[in-house]
């Protein structure tokens, strides 16, 4: 070979080296960059920073290298969870619009509470595929609903929602006959009258509920569509004290219409008084507690007015009254209108009192009233509170069972008054 060309080949190899060498420096510098911009700890770009550590970091980096693949795509559940109704909905119906459901999967846990961090009560079912609460929710309220299910490999799933429940158009009142923490008699019957015809009867009876020291069970009873009785199978026990819940403001009592209050009521069972009048002896006895305290003399409904015969309950009392006949159906004879009836206390709704009688002589020999159980009073203004029936009157409580029997009458009905103890059990 000729110097000159041997000279340029010494070149072309050196140029050859050199051009090696800076494509391995930028095959280098290309790996660094590849680093720092891979998701990996901070001190993996400051390991390219080094010079020729750098270098060294990045020979080491093989590992670099296979950090630089794609990343392994993370497992997901296949349990599915949904919740109706759908997230932020509205005007939600408060019974049957909320479940919790999972396909795929079972769910482990549901939380759902309103917007003041109430919970509301509710179950899994028991296949755990769905989860529905066990009571009516609220109108007019927020709820947010957490739950958790997990698939057959454990993989958990999740899902947060809420909603908020209609606010009612229209309502329906409730109101019965009890002034909270009055004292009754062992007859009270709670009566409940609506002002809207109610349809979903058994809605509405779940939520009233009664709660009574002794654990009395009490149940209802319709006697129209408007007005609900309750009372326990035998006479209260003295003592007892009973609270009333009322938990309507969330029932759908007729389509569209709903309860208008959640409030509790109380009051207490006083003393035992059962008086019986006997319309054929015309005679009251007065048993207290048990004990036959008192024998009164009375006079009951005539043969054309024969007094009810059955169980009654005071249901007012009033130290004065007037009774008139053309409040009365049906009356037979002569007409009338006593302004200032003493110590009066109803016991019918058709008209049927026990009260006192200062215009008749018959108490203890006859019948002469106009169905009502009479006893000796004066013609005072308002009685004289020592007469017969002052004291009777000064005695007896609301919720006082009154008795009659051996009239002429018939019996008298379960919804005439509170005089629901003459049905039996079985049909209350």
């Amino acid at each position: 070979m000729e110097p000159v060309q041997a000279a340029r080949a010494a070149r072309g190899i050196r140029t050859t080296r050199t051009g090696v060498r800076r494509a391995a420096t930028a095959l280098l510098l290309g790996g660094v960059l590849v680093l720092a911009t891979a998701c990996g700890p901070d001190d993996t770009s400051a390991a390219g920073d080094k010079g020729s550590g750098g270098a060294a970091g990045a020979g080491g980096s093989g590992g670099g290298g296979a950090s630089a693949s794609a990343p392994a795509s993370p497992k997901l559940s296949a349990a599915v969870v949904s919740v109706e109704p759908k997230d932020g909905s509205q005007d939600v119906q408060p019974s049957g619009g909320l479940k919790v459901s999972v396909a795929g999967g079972k769910l482990t846990q549901v939380a759902v509470a309103d917007k003041d961090g109430n919970a509301v009560q509710g179950a899994i079912s028991p296949d755990g595929a769905s989860w529905t609460p066990s009571g009516t929710l609220a109108v007019g309220m927020l709820y947010k609903v957490s739950a958790q299910a997990v698939d057959g490999a454990g993989l958990q799933s999740a899902l947060d929602s809420s909603f908020t429940t209609l606010t009612p158009a229209k309502t329906a009142s409730a109101n019965d006959n009890i002034s909270t923490g009055s004292t009754y008699g062992v007859g009270m019957i709670v009566s409940v009258n609506f002002n809207k015809d109610v349809k979903n009867k058994d809605a509405v009876v779940q939520g009233i509920t009664f709660e009574a020291s002794d654990h009395t069970e009490v149940k209802g009873h319709w006697f129209s569509a408007r007005r609900l009785d309750f009372r326990p199978e035998q006479y209260w026990k003295p003592g007892t004290k009973v609270v009333i819940h009322y938990k309507l403001k969330s029932v759908e009592i007729s389509p569209g219409v709903y309860g208008s209050t959640d409030r509790d009521e109380s009051f207490t069972v006083g003393r035992s008084q059962i008086s019986t009048a006997d319309a054929k002896s015309d005679q009251m006895t007065v048993t207290r507690d048990g004990k036959a305290v008192q024998t009164i003399p009375i006079t009951t409904g005539n043969d054309d007015n024969p007094s009810w015969n059955g169980t009654m309950v005071i249901s007012s009392k009033e130290k004065v009254t007037r009774m008139n006949s053309a409040t009365v159906a049906n009356v037979v004879g002569s007409e009338y209108d006593v302004p200032d009836v003493p110590h009066a206390m109803r016991l019918t709704d058709s008209g049927t009192y026990v009260h006192g009688n200062y215009w008749s002589n018959a108490f203890g020999s006859s019948n002469a009233s106009h169905g009502c159980v009479s006893m000796q009073d004066t013609n005072t203004k308002g009685g004289d509170d020592s007469s017969v029936a002052g004291k009777f009157f000064s005695g007896s409580m609301i919720g006082d069972v009154v008795i009659i029997k051996n009239s002429r009458g018939k019996t008298v009905s379960g919804s005439n008054g509170l005089s629901g103890w003459t049905m039996p059990w079985s049909t209350w």
